[in-house]
């Protein structure tokens, strides 16, 4: 277990020659004969990880003389279309050397995670087991498996990449599903922005223990958005194979990838790029990375041109629709009322992560392939788009505080999956977070609600 390679600070950037001669030097370092790679970038979703450059480069470097192909570690996303592939990774990978990750079908079973570990790691509060399943192409004779991603402030597991895109990226149902309520019923706010909770133990311990030998290298960056002009800056690249190159990575995606306000937010504005977010399953990283912030009784305002679906999978998208965003309370009556949610526990978790939780209004500005009747219908408030842009003119807005010409405050963010907005005091040293405390819910292997306790720093 090492790393191969570390650079990276607050003041740093990599010009394209560093990034290849990076990938170059830490490829000597693996030292090993290579006649078959997988490269597993994340999609389209990503596009500000930098992993379609990354990728494009090794696969230059590598091919012809080995046999490189590439897997989209899609999660539960829906696959990449051709203009898709292209718009992330350029036009030198050959469309045939793309393979597509099956989540519900094309997985294999390598494990199970016991329910005492899940209950010893969240206190208590879930206690079923997990199956461990992967993507079968991980097991198709690779010499070595490139994992390449972002090191990001992240929902679920406070600091996204690493084990996360194997066992999740490309990982199956059951793992989905329950990591993502587990991470619901511990708190988001209790794991945001934090190395270590028990979401990272599961997915580390699912990685230790069944796929070890496996020849994953990790490919990891913390990207930072250009403050001056255009685009984005890497400001860390870190490759390995432990944990160590993560920490050293996600270390520093903690300093430039927070922002620590002094108080709460009143009334802000998102803007959601229509070439990444088309659902609210990605765009409500608009609410997942400000709700920290939020003061009470403020206002999130989405403006979402691209929006077109709630989420990225038919019958996510379907759950969604029926249940919507209503809150822990209401998402946990619906889990232990049917069991289609039930056996859907990402799609639950998502509901969870999605609302306010009461505190303050989310109100989406919808492209016109949703209607506001069907913004409502989910839980959220719905307005008109072109009269929101012609109102707040996002183009004509800092990332931050902007005082607009009637004297009305209001904070701006141009992409919410750069980083999160959260308060300094939830982040002091030895300090407690500041959660919300909705209900929580201990959840055996069936899924039937056993006792109902409440989520506490």
């Amino acid at each position: 277990m090492a790393t191969y390679f570390a650079r990276g600070g607050v003041n740093d950037s990599f010009s394209p020659a560093e990034k290849q001669e990076a990938l170059a030097q830490a490829l000597k370092v693996v030292n090993r004969p290579l006649r078959k790679v997988l490269v597993l970038p994340p999609d389209h979703t990503r596009l500000n990880s930098d992993a379609g450059e990354l990728t494009r480069l090794l696969h230059e470097m590598l091919s012809p003389a080995v046999e490189v192909d590439v897997m989209p570690a899609l999660g539960t996303h829906s696959p990449m279309s051709d203009a898709q592939l292209r718009l992330m990774f350029g036009d030198s990978i050959p469309l045939a050397r793309f393979k597509i990750h099956d989540w519900r079908n094309g997985v294999r079973r390598v494990g199970n995670v016991a329910g005492k570990l899940i209950a010893d790691w969240s206190g208590g509060l879930v206690d079923y087991d997990v199956r461990v399943e992967v993507s079968r192409q991980l097991f198709a004779g690779y010499d070595l498996i490139l994992s390449v991603g972002q090191i990001v402030p992240h929902e679920v597991v406070g600091i996204a990449n690493y084990t996360k895109n194997i066992v999740v990226g490309s990982g199956g149902s059951d793992m989905i599903n329950k990591s993502h309520f587990l991470g619901a019923a511990y708190g988001m706010e209790r794991i945001m922005g934090r190395i270590e909770n028990p979401v990272r133990r599961l997915f580390n311990y699912a990685m230790d223990t069944f796929l070890h030998e496996l020849p994953i290298v990790f490919v990891l960056t913390v990207m930072e958005k250009n403050k001056v002009g255009a685009g984005m800056i890497m400001r860390g690249l870190y490759v390995g194979d432990d944990r160590e190159t993560f920490t050293l990575g996600a270390r520093l995606s903690q300093k430039v990838n927070f922002d620590l306000l002094s108080r709460p937010l009143e009334k802000v504005l998102v803007y959601l790029d229509p070439h990444e977010f088309k659902s609210t399953w990605l765009g409500n990283k608009a609410v997942y990375r400000t709700r920290m912030a939020m003061a009470d009784g403020g206002e999130l305002i989405i403006l979402a041109p691209g929006l077109k679906e709630f989420g990225e999978d038919p019958e996510i998208d379907r759950l969604i629709r029926k249940y919507g965003y209503r809150g822990t309370p209401a998402t946990l009556a619906a889990v232990k009322a049917n069991e289609e949610l039930r056996n859907n526990l990402g799609a639950a978790a998502h509901l969870i992560h999605g609302s306010s939780e009461g505190r303050f209004r989310i109100t989406y500005c919808p492209g016109p392939t949703l209607s506001h009747d069907d913004i409502r219908s989910v839980g959220f408030e719905a307005a008109d788009l072109e009269a929101s842009l012609k109102r707040y003119t996002p183009h004509k807005l800092k990332d931050g505080l902007n005082v607009l010409p009637g004297g009305e405050e209001l904070f701006y963010i141009s992409n919410p999956a750069l980083g999160l907005w959260a308060l300094k005091r939830q982040f002091e040293p030895n300090a407690q977070a500041e959660v919300l405390r909705p209900p929580s819910t201990r959840m055996k292997a069936s899924h039937r609600p056993r006792r109902r306790v409440t989520a506490t720093v």
